[in-house]
């Protein structure tokens, strides 16, 4: 089992996950973060610390969202590994409650 990251992470891309991963399993897209399914070590870290609530574990994950399942992973072969946390866009919170992003998805 692995860990995904969902669609409230969209355009919100707070970074406070990242910090607490002891194997550096998170990649960065313009506005989404995703987690890499082979290095994801299962350790749960991550989960308490977003403040949006977008990672699950795999088998937790909302049937609306199970898709996020392999966007993670292939998204996580592109994108460029995220060790420190920066300062999410400006508008982050105005974003962090807003539903069905998925359109918005920058790759």
């Amino acid at each position: 089992m692995t860990y995904v990251v969902s669609e409230p992470c969209i355009k919100c891309k707070y970074t406070d996950c990242v910090e607490v991963c002891p194997v550096d399993c998170f990649h960065a897209g313009p506005n989404f973060l995703v987690i890499d399914p082979e290095e994801c070590i299962d350790c749960t870290l991550c989960v308490a610390e977003c403040p949006v609530e977008a990672i699950y574990a795999e088998d937790d994950l909302p049937e609306s969202q199970r898709h996020f399942i392999a966007l993670n992973a292939e998204l996580s072969k592109t994108w460029k590994v995220i060790v420190e946390k920066i300062d999410p866009p400006a508008d982050a919170d105005e974003w962090a409650k807003v539903k069905d992003k998925l359109n918005l998805l920058e790759r």
